[in-house]
């Protein structure tokens, strides 16, 4: 398949996501395309390195990650993560009913939004890649670290949102 036939159906199977992981690194509409932009640029430059070691949408995660991260321009600790309640998998962060109590509350939203902004980078990165539905493996992949690391630091981070969102009534298990 030639290099701008592969751009093209990457392209096609993966603009959403794109495009949602750039919402969660920037909140202006603007930058959000600019970014956009960077990310299937940078594709388009590192296409000829994929070598198939990983799913192709992996990969593009990673290079959208990647990029969403540099393209801030802000050191990464005071890098903001942007959800919404539109965000499709909000509730693998809290439990459903958790959620529509969140939902109903803008101020304990606003304030899960916060605690998510709190989070060390990796964190961040952990999270806004579990919103995006991707599984333990596919993360490992995309951050560089092993499923079994993934699993824990996800754990920790859902407990730790929790207990602050709750008033510690969720402990470590």
């Amino acid at each position: 398949m030639k290099k701008e036939d592969l751009f093209n159906q990457i392209l096609s199977d993966n603009s959403d996501r794109i495009q949602r992981i750039c919402r969660y690194y920037n909140s202006n509409a603007e930058d959000q395309k600019d970014m956009y932009q960077e990310v299937l640029i940078n594709i388009w430059k590192s296409l000829d390195q994929f070598k198939g070691k990983s799913a192709i949408s992996t990969w593009v995660y990673r290079v959208a990650v990647n990029t969403s991260l540099s393209f801030t321009g802000k050191s990464y600790r005071e890098m903001q993560l942007i959800i919404n309640t539109d965000t499709q998998n909000l509730s693998s962060i809290l439990d459903n009913e958790d959620l529509e109590i969140k939902r109903k509350e803008e101020k304990q939203f606003n304030q899960l939004q916060n605690e998510l902004n709190m989070l060390s980078v990796i964190d961040k990165a952990l999270i806004s890649l579990m919103l995006e539905g991707l599984s333990m493996r596919e993360i490992a992949d995309v951050i560089g670290i092993n499923e079994p690391n993934v699993k824990v630091k996800i754990h920790r981070i859902k407990t730790q949102l929790k207990n602050k969102l709750t008033g510690g009534k969720h402990e470590l298990k």
